[in-house]
């Protein structure tokens, strides 16, 4: 059992690299190469109501900051490799990685979705035009619980038996998850005109539905006990995959959206 594990750390040493060296030349790229994904930076907003004598209550704002999107996406990956590092490493992070695992259970690496998911659906909401302060940091919050319904859910579950699956965390990340969608897709289509929705827009949804529907089924497979995935550590290997290719489609598709006219 012990090598088993081992194999696991140098798996996840491999994949961190993968993702740290996709940051890096997405910063590379970003500084030194193309000029307009430097120039890229969005402007962050307040919006509030103010009371204007003869008029009542106005809705205004006012602007905050602007937004390093370039050195954002990749700090999405670079979040990414460090979690798949840390869990890595001999020592005691990585025996409790281990522990967890024994228990059907990884805290990290919900803890890292939770944080590096949720930065890469605001910058994509960014992208198509929800530049206000109030609903990022709702989008954020919302798409960080439903990751953490995932943790409840291998918690509530630990050590299960088939068939009394407790389903409820499932469901109801499930329904936090497709919000900030649902957000962006408003914005992708509020003009009335499917037609006009750009090619990034129709390659971020389709990749997003992707990754909607594998992460969930991966889980799923595992409390059904489908085949390989009788075994959890297969379940985890398929994440690590997964989260690889999920983000890195997502992570390219977003940097060369921010590119378009």
């Amino acid at each position: 059992m012990d090598s088993v594990f081992q194999k696991l750390r140098r798996f996840n040493l491999i994949m961190g690299a993968f993702h740290l060296i996709q940051g890096i030349l997405m910063v590379f790229m970003a500084y030194f190469v193309i000029d307009k994904l430097e120039a890229f930076q969005p402007t962050i907003v307040q919006n509030y109501l103010t009371f204007v004598p003869g008029e009542g209550l106005v809705l205004t704002g006012r602007e905050l900051f602007t937004l390093p999107f370039g050195i954002l996406v990749a700090l999405f990956l670079f979040l990414s490799a460090f979690a798949h590092f840390l869990i890595s490493l001999p020592n005691k992070v990585f025996n409790v990685y281990v522990e967890d695992l024994k228990k059907g259970i990884n805290k990290f690496r919900w803890f890292e979705y939770a944080i590096s998911s949720s930065i890469m659906i605001v910058l994509t909401s960014v992208l198509f035009g929800v530049v206000d302060i109030a609903s990022l940091l709702l989008i954020f919050v919302v798409n960080a619980s439903m990751n953490l319904f995932g943790l409840v859910m291998e918690q509530m579950n630990a050590g299960f038996e088939k068939g009394k699956v407790k389903w409820g965390p499932f469901i109801w990340g499930a329904i936090a998850g497709i919000t900030p969608w649902i957000v962006v897709g408003l914005y992708i289509f509020g003009s009335g005109s499917v037609a006009d929705a750009p090619w990034f827009a129709w390659a971020i949804l389709a990749s997003y539905f992707f990754a909607f529907n594998a992460f969930p089924f991966n889980m799923v497979a595992q409390y059904l006990k489908i085949g390989k995935w009788k075994d959890y550590l297969y379940g985890e290997k398929t994440y690590i995959v997964l989260s690889l290719v999920a983000k890195s489609i997502l992570a390219w598709l977003v940097l060369f959206g921010a590119m378009q006219p």
